[in-house]
């Protein structure tokens, strides 16, 4: 598959991951301003070593943009005042001038920058058939095609995934026997796809690389599901990875109920080897049929409520888990696991109630999508100096969810989708819409 060369160039962060996890920390109150960040790990002067380049995409620096309007516009959002917002793609209608349908039911997506200063939106479509669309766009970020890249006649219910450091997305089956896809953004044909079988069965939600190791991570969308890693036979570190090695899921080394309200860690981690990270099983609840699932293989791993959306970000891995609305963070360096946010943190009254896909900036603001079957969905960001602060605000969407956050290479456009479109509750299979949100979003 091409690898896209001037992606990592625009992928790379501008601060350290000692800066991103002081800052957010600090800003949340859970650590002290003498404690640095000794507590995490690294060297035996307590130091952390840069683990490599920040994996935002879009725009440079932090995020910085109005409050919203207190009326939504004529496309029923509410957005930050002075922004503009647009439908680029409505379920079972033709993408612009274009003549292809977009899908219904649109869940995780990503932009990729294209050599000629356009960019790609790719968009997984979360029913039965599956599959992956993609919108091209020109510099000025006008529709220019768009195209299937995964046919939905090889997948189904494609949930979440993920961008890699070699220029192509991942995409994952969220049913017990889901595989991850990888295919690539350009490709016009929906021909040029892999089938993961290395990465695991099981219900798969997001995938992120860590771009020093190309070690990849991803969670699992069930109360009881795991954060798994593959390690690639051959990592192949600058280029594309072997799809064989060995998947392992992580282990809390800790007594604490890491589960507690009051629980934020750190806590040393470790990570334990899956027998058969392909089994035909399915399991409800307490009944199991054909092979033990893979979440349940080793029971010594941790349980995590929901797993969902995950990124990199200089040598740490951002996960959200629903169940229990939180966001970890992972330190890769030091082998550690803290939680960043949690809802409980912000009793009576959260901004952010509800955790599911995420996106980082290269400033460090953590961008949330909230998933709560109610009117009054958002995407907000939790920014480094710890305000949260709502993006977008959906008016009338009951019973949808915001997916697919993603920001153009320029910063200037925010891409998501309401999965199942406005209105009270519509039928999956039947609607969702893909929205743009245009302004200056980023600190100039």
């Amino acid at each position: 598959m091409p690898a896209i060369d001037n992606f990592r160039r625009i992928a790379r962060g501008r601060l350290t991951r000692r800066q991103v996890l002081r800052d957010s920390f600090l800003g949340m109150g859970l650590l002290s301003i003498g404690g640095g960040l000794t507590a995490c790990g690294g060297g035996a002067d307590g130091s952390i070593i840069d683990g490599g380049s920040g994996g935002g995409v879009g725009g440079t620096g932090r995020l910085s943009f109005p409050e919203l309007n207190t009326e939504p516009d004529a496309n029923g959002l509410l957005i930050p005042k002075g922004f503009t917002s647009r439908v680029i793609a409505e379920a079972n209608r033709p993408v612009g001038s274009t003549g292809f349908n977009w899908h219904t039911d649109p869940d995780g997506g990503a932009v990729f920058p294209a050599p000629d200063g356009g960019w790609v939106y790719v968009s997984n479509r979360e029913f039965l058939p599956g599959g992956v669309d993609a919108i091209r766009f020109d510099a000025k970020g006008e529709i220019v095609s768009a195209y299937n890249i995964l046919p939905g006649l090889l997948t189904r219910l494609n949930c979440g995934g993920g961008v890699t450091p070699w220029g192509t997305w991942m995409s994952g089956e969220e049913y017990d026997l889901g595989v991850i896809w990888e295919c690539d953004p350009f490709d016009t044909t929906g021909r040029n796809v892999t089938r993961w079988r290395g990465l695991g069965t099981y219900y798969h939600e997001a995938v992120a690389v860590d771009p020093t190791t190309n070690y990849l991570y991803m969670t699992e969308d069930r109360p009881d599901g795991r954060f798994y890693r593959f390690v690639p036979t051959n990592p192949n570190v600058g280029g594309r990875p072997s799809e064989t090695g060995t998947l392992q899921a992580l282990r809390v080394l800790t007594s604490d109920d890491i589960n507690a309200e009051t629980a934020k860690g750190p806590w040393k981690i470790d990570w334990l080897d899956i027998p058969n990270p392909n089994p035909i099983s399915i399991a409800q609840g307490d009944l199991t049929i054909g092979g033990t699932p893979t979440r349940r293989q080793v029971p010594e791993t941790t349980a995590f409520n929901g797993g969902e959306g995950i990124w990199y970000q200089k040598g740490v891995m951002y996960v959200g888990t629903k169940g229990d609305r939180r966001v970890y963070a992972v330190d890769l360096a030091a082998q550690t696991l803290q939680v960043l946010y949690d809802d409980a943190f912000h009793q009576p009254n959260p901004v952010l109630d509800s955790v599911d896909n995420i996106v980082m900036t290269p400033g460090g603001d953590i961008v949330v999508v909230e998933d709560k079957s109610e009117a009054n969905q958002q995407a907000v960001a939790i920014q480094p100096d710890g305000r949260i602060a709502p993006m977008v605000q959906l008016v009338g969407h009951e019973g949808s969810e915001i997916t697919g956050p993603a920001f153009s290479p320029d910063g200037r456009f925010f891409y998501f989708s309401s999965q199942r479109g406005p209105g009270n509750g519509n039928s999956v299979g039947t609607a969702g819409i893909t929205y743009a949100i245009e302004g200056p979003w980023y600190r100039s």
